[in-house]
């Protein structure tokens, strides 16, 4: 191998070597993040101030640099701040948003202040083709939208928009949407309980309208819950599209595994080989 050869190659390396270590940093920092994020959004640190980025560095086995890559990266989120002779502090707290029962956003965080809804719109208008069949009305059959921009502690959360068969929402024409869940307004309605409901949690982009009455960024990611909620004897009743700021909310959750989840994940037993259970 020629000299011009040799040096290509051990160049070619050390850029190689370079990138694997920035990605180690990188990684490392992210993982920092992970941790130091449920510390600030669990009420870890009480006085607001985060450790030192020495006292963190021990703490968590970690360099400073990687340490001062994961305060950017909290930073970058709205978390934290750093201020001049006072270090690193909490300036964004994130509400948290249970997912264990079935309750309007004014029942679940209730504990955390008042929501408060400025109703943009409620009005009759012909179901679209996939709200239709999701609430099982005839196609062309008019339902009840509402838009609602809701807040808590007089910071915007969520934009709803809500679906209701016409039946039921019309009896909502002059309710108080403005302090009360949607969710007791149908339950007093109806005279039944709410039964279960189906939901689905994605990341989508905010777009011009969305972010701008939500008071985020444009193209900024929110939260979005898409939720159809039936009447205990299975009619479904609200189909909501429910957008959050996700700086604003965490989801949470309790979750159980089932007993038969073993046997479900199980690998198919080779022919001729006996399988045994633990």
């Amino acid at each position: 191998m020629s000299a011009e050869r040799i040096r290509e190659h051990a160049g070619a390396g050390a850029r190689t070597v370079a990138a694997h270590r920035r990605r180690l940093r990188a990684d490392r920092a992210r993982q920092l993040a992970d941790l130091l994020r449920r510390q600030v959004l669990s009420g870890g640190f009480p006085d607001g101030t985060l450790p030192h980025e020495a006292a963190l560095a021990g703490d968590y086995g970690a360099s400073r640099n990687t340490v001062r890559q994961a305060l950017g990266l909290l930073r970058a989120e709205g978390l934290v701040e750093r201020l001049p002779g006072v270090g690193t502090v909490v300036v964004a707290e994130k509400c948290t948003h249970g997912l264990e029962r079935l309750r309007g956003l004014g029942e679940t965080l209730h504990e955390q202040g008042r929501v408060t809804n400025e109703v943009r719109t409620v009005q009759p208008v012909t179901a679209p083709a996939p709200v239709s069949e999701r609430l099982c009305l005839p196609a062309g059959a008019e339902v009840l939208y509402i838009e609602r921009l809701r807040s808590l502690g007089g910071i915007p959360l969520s934009l709803d928009l809500t679906y209701l068969p016409l039946d039921l929402g019309s009896g909502l024409l002059g309710a108080d949407l403005e302090n009360t869940d949607v969710f007791r307004l149908l339950e007093e309605l109806t005279g039944q309980s709410l039964g279960h409901a189906e939901i689905t949690l994605e990341a989508v982009t905010a777009d011009a309208h969305s972010a701008a009455v939500l008071g985020a960024p444009r193209g900024s990611a929110v939260l979005m819950l898409e939720r159809l909620t039936h009447l205990a004897d299975g009619r479904p009743v609200d189909l909501e599209f429910i957008r959050f700021r996700g700086d604003r909310i965490a989801m949470s959750g309790l979750l159980h595994r089932t007993a038969d989840t073993r046997t479900q994940t199980r690998p198919p037993t080779r022919p001729g080989v006996r399988s045994h259970t633990p």
